[in-house]
């Protein structure tokens, strides 16, 4: 802003400003001036990824014939692997890869788990540009995020927004099975159909999501890359599916009676409301209107806690359930079996 000063017979600008009017030396401001660094680095995320992500069209046979598809996918190694969403892929046949350099490649599924939502497929090729996977669990709300993808067939897209909310919760349902992805990131950077599968990434490049669902106006979705989904991703690169074990209840979190959140000093436990017939929970003698506090030791104050837990490794493996039945404690001994979807 130009100084003034009070002379006898008015105010005169001065700091090379005269009549009102910049000086010509700072009529305009370069280019590389008006670059912030906002711009700069939503710029620099997407150069450095948008090689990596890709247009995948997906042909599915249904009984009217021929259907497509369409969606987004992330290269993550050179010799052809990329992460993308199950739901884009889900019953496709023939999947192809479109890159920013127009390289079309075909692609074949190798794995998708839609309980978590994650597919991965794998193009033809030998020298694609992997991304860097991130750690969502490292995010903070108000974080700058950049979405790469091809929302309604524009390969190539990019949009910036921030961290709306973290640990939202996403329902996924395969078959019989239903399971809530955990730590969803809430993002306003502007998704729609077509992004599903693409890139979220930080402001440093990393993928820390992987775009999923458009919430509402200006709301999307992201499952989180972190050291859960890690091993989702690597289960589908070396097996092609991912195994669970399950007990077979629902339930969900509630406030623990006063005695208990006092010896226990916490304050939640997970209500069983139905028990499945003939479940492991059902033999091991679980009721309706248990509270289970802890499984092995570790402390359970939702059904996100007890999910965590149901791995691989767990499946035909004793594992103690402490619960509180009337007041009282009690301990059972189960043996969690593979979920089957």
């Amino acid at each position: 802003m130009p100084r003034l000063k009070l002379i006898s017979g008015g105010l005169k600008l001065i700091d090379g400003v005269a009549n009102g009017m910049p000086s010509t030396s700072r009529e305009r401001l370069p280019d590389a001036d008006a670059f912030d660094a906002y711009s700069r680095t939503v710029s620099g995320v997407a150069e450095r990824l948008t090689p990596s992500v890709a247009h995948l069209a997906v042909a599915r046979r249904t009984r009217r014939g021929r259907a497509e598809g369409a969606g987004s996918g992330v290269a993550i190694s050179s010799d052809g692997y990329m992460l993308t969403s199950a739901h884009v892929v889900a019953g496709g046949h023939d999947v192809n890869a479109s890159f920013s350099d127009g390289r079309e490649l075909r692609a074949e599924v190798v794995g998708a788990d839609p309980l978590s939502d994650l597919a991965v497929v794998r193009a033809d090729a030998r020298d694609l540009s992997p991304a860097q996977l991130g750690d969502a669990d490292e995010l903070r709300v108000g974080q700058l995020v950049v979405a790469i993808g091809s929302p309604m067939g524009l390969a190539g897209t990019v949009t910036a927004g921030v961290v709306s909310a973290l640990g939202r919760s996403l329902p996924t349902r395969a078959g019989s099975a239903g399971r809530l992805v955990e730590n969803v990131i809430q993002t306003d950077a502007a998704l729609n159909p077509g992004n599903s599968g693409g890139a979220l990434a930080d402001g440093l490049s990393r993928v820390v999501g992987v775009n999923t669902a458009v919430a509402g106006i200006g709301l999307g979705l992201a499952v989180p890359i972190n050291g859960a989904t890690r091993k989702i991703i690597s289960a589908l690169m070396k097996e092609g599916r991912v195994r669970r074990a399950y007990i077979g209840i629902v339930g969900g979190s509630r406030p623990l009676p006063p005695k208990v959140a006092s010896r226990l000093a916490r304050g939640k436990g997970i209500e069983v409301v139905e028990v499945v017939s003939g479940s492991p929970a059902a033999r091991a003698g679980l009721r309706g209107e248990d509270l289970i506090v802890e499984v092995d030791g570790e402390p359970m104050a939702d059904v996100g806690d007890l999910q965590r837990l149901m791995v691989a490794e767990r499946i035909g493996q004793s594992v103690e359930v402490q619960i509180v039945r009337d007041g009282g404690f009690l301990k059972l001994d189960l043996i969690p079996r593979e979920l089957e979807t």
